[in-house]
């Protein structure tokens, strides 16, 4: 048996959805921890590339400096960190373009803080790995970055959902998803919520 998704108070949210993952109180949190992630980033990034003398390390006595001097920290001709400071800058602002129905009305931009925030948390967990594996030594900023990046993905996957849902729906009424992802939904709001499944 089939019937109409529920109707939602805001009609910015996703047709099934109890919430909308593209409202501001669902992304400003994401915004300040990307901040914070940018600002520990650079921090770490100033050392490794000398203009900060040393580097604030609570736990783990020279384990900072250890990872952050690393071969593995050196892979690329840009410090590690620096990259990441770029990546969390990307979030940030990626975060802040559009309004609480972008996931409907700009899924180009969804869909770019997902690119964003996954491989960032991705690469995270693997130079945690690193840490404890192949270096023997932690940092404990470094650890506290991975925690930012790994909890931004779970909220920043959501909304890419909802736009992923947004393009099945599409499609299956025949519209262009090249069109869609650059120009969102234009159908009615009516025609938007077809019925589902209870």
């Amino acid at each position: 048996m089939s019937t109409l998704f529920e109707p939602s108070i805001d009609p910015a949210t996703p047709p099934g959805w109890t919430y909308n993952p593209s409202a501001w109180s669902e992304r400003l949190w994401l915004i300040g921890v990307a901040i914070l992630g940018f600002g520990l980033s650079l921090y770490l990034g100033s050392y490794q590339l000398g203009m900060v003398a040393r580097v604030w390390e609570p736990f783990f006595g020279t384990g900072s400096e250890q990872v952050l001097h690393s071969a593995l920290s050196r892979v690329l001709p840009v410090p590690d960190a620096a990259l990441g400071a770029l990546a969390y800058a990307v979030d940030a602002v990626a975060g802040t373009i559009g309004g609480a129905g972008r996931w409907r009305t700009m899924p180009w931009i969804v869909v770019l803080f997902g690119l964003a925030v996954g491989p960032l948390g991705l690469v995270s967990v693997l130079l945690v790995i690193a840490q404890a594996v192949w270096l023997e030594a932690w940092c404990t900023l470094c650890l506290l970055s991975a925690l930012i990046s790994v909890v931004m993905i779970g909220p920043a996957m959501d909304e890419v959902l909802a736009s992923l849902q947004l393009f099945t729906r599409v499609r299956e009424r025949g519209m262009p998803l090249w069109e869609a992802f650059w120009h969102g939904d234009r159908a009615p709001r009516g025609k938007r919520e077809p019925c589902g499944p209870t």
